[in-house]
């Protein structure tokens, strides 16, 4: 048996994992390298907090972090849809190629915009998660498997059958006592451990108890940011841990499923702690690009002669609505002559700040791609 549980043949013939009474005593072994490893997590949580001081909207930069958050924890799930393909949907842009999946990305940042409203006036608690869970599957893929409910049948991660599973999760009648344990965990402040060490055991114990029949993974995820918002570790909803669990996927299984025995917890921290640093980390280096881009940009529409104020106005859109055509661009720089507002966008396509991805003679539209490139390393 581990700290945190054990295995247990059902009567049917699988076995299924079984938490224990939650938190076990003496959670942690500390270790010179787990502290080391909070520290640093802590100092690039330090920086993250102060990104406001460095983009031009601070609102739409978490706004594109939160869409890109969107699209790739939705990947993890099987999720075709990318960054990208949901920006372009937004804008009513989709050609034959598009994944029919976006919607996915759509569902995931409105459960996200639905909790952060919520957490206003509402405690971080399994109501609030469900409601989440609700929103996250509404319509799309998994909206037959309960929405908003935790599961009242088994389920299982990975393989064909529940007997040839990676892992087996508590039969759905034992896992309420565990449910239970975990909401008095994130409340409970007795346990004097420092927040970013309870979200990563938050999320943990989350992904073992699994009490959706899908969409735990998101939720889970989702989790991170909420409870680290909710402790006032992050001064705004801006960590979002996807990118690293994606592009070390395997590992991230391995450390989850390693977090159920002995030793693991520690593994999983370790893990865990160098994804926040290093998300953290390319969120301000990404903040230190776009500045940088910005005031580039800023530059070139200066020089446009009279045009200059118009052409600011448009460009500080940008930030918030980078695909446009004629029509948005007329409503953002008050310019009614189609002529005019024409020439303007020609302006910014010689200057390279705008590039024409619809190739049609009528109906064009125009991408901010060296902005929507900061979040993606997708072809734009």
């Amino acid at each position: 048996m581990g700290k945190i549980g054990f295995y247990q043949q059902q009567p049917t013939g699988y076995k299924a994992f079984i938490p224990a009474k939650f938190p076990p005593e003496h959670l942690i072994n500390w270790d010179d390298n787990l502290i080391m490893l909070l520290s640093k997590a802590d100092r690039a949580i330090g920086s993250l907090n102060a990104i406001d001081q460095l983009v031009p909207d601070v609102n739409f930069f978490i706004y594109m972090y939160v869409t890109k958050e969107a699209a790739l924890s939705s990947q993890i799930e099987g999720t075709q849809a990318t960054f990208i393909d949901y920006i372009k949907a937004e804008a009513k842009l989709k050609d034959k190629d598009s994944p029919s999946d976006v919607d996915e990305i759509k569902n995931y940042i409105t459960a996200m915009d639905h909790g952060i409203e919520r957490l206003k006036t509402f405690p971080l608690s399994w109501r609030l998660i469900r409601e989440m869970h609700s929103a996250l599957l509404k319509g799309v893929r998994g909206q037959h498997r309960n929405p908003g409910e935790f599961r009242t049948s088994q389920n299982w991660i990975g393989g064909p059958t529940i007997e040839t599973a990676f892992f087996v999760p508590p039969p759905a009648h034992q896992m309420h006592e565990s449910l239970s344990d975990l909401e008095k965990f994130l409340h409970d402040e007795t346990t004097k451990l420092p927040p970013l060490i309870k979200a990563g055991i938050i999320h943990a114990q989350f992904e073992t108890i699994h009490p959706f029949l899908d969409g735990n993974g998101r939720m889970g995820r989702l989790l991170i940011t909420f409870y680290l918002y909710k402790e006032q570790v992050l001064s705004r909803p801006l960590l979002y841990i996807s990118e690293y669990f994606k592009k070390h996927r395997t590992n991230y299984y391995d450390k989850l499923n390693g977090y159920r025995f002995n030793k693991g917890i520690e593994d999983w921290l370790k893990y865990f702690l160098v994804g926040v640093r290093e998300v953290s980390e390319e969120a301000v280096i990404t903040a230190q690009k776009i500045t940088k881009l910005r005031e580039e940009h800023i530059r070139k529409v200066s020089g446009m002669g009279r045009n200059s104020a118009t052409a600011l106005k448009l460009l500080n859109k940008l930030y918030s609505t980078p695909i446009v055509d004629s029509g948005i661009a007329s409503r953002i720089t008050g310019i009614s002559s189609k002529a005019n507002i024409l020439q303007l966008i020609e302006k910014f396509v010689k200057a390279d700040i705008l590039y024409e991805i619809t190739g049609k003679e009528r109906n064009r539209k125009f991408m901010y791609s060296d902005y929507l490139r900061q979040f993606s390393h997708e072809k734009v």
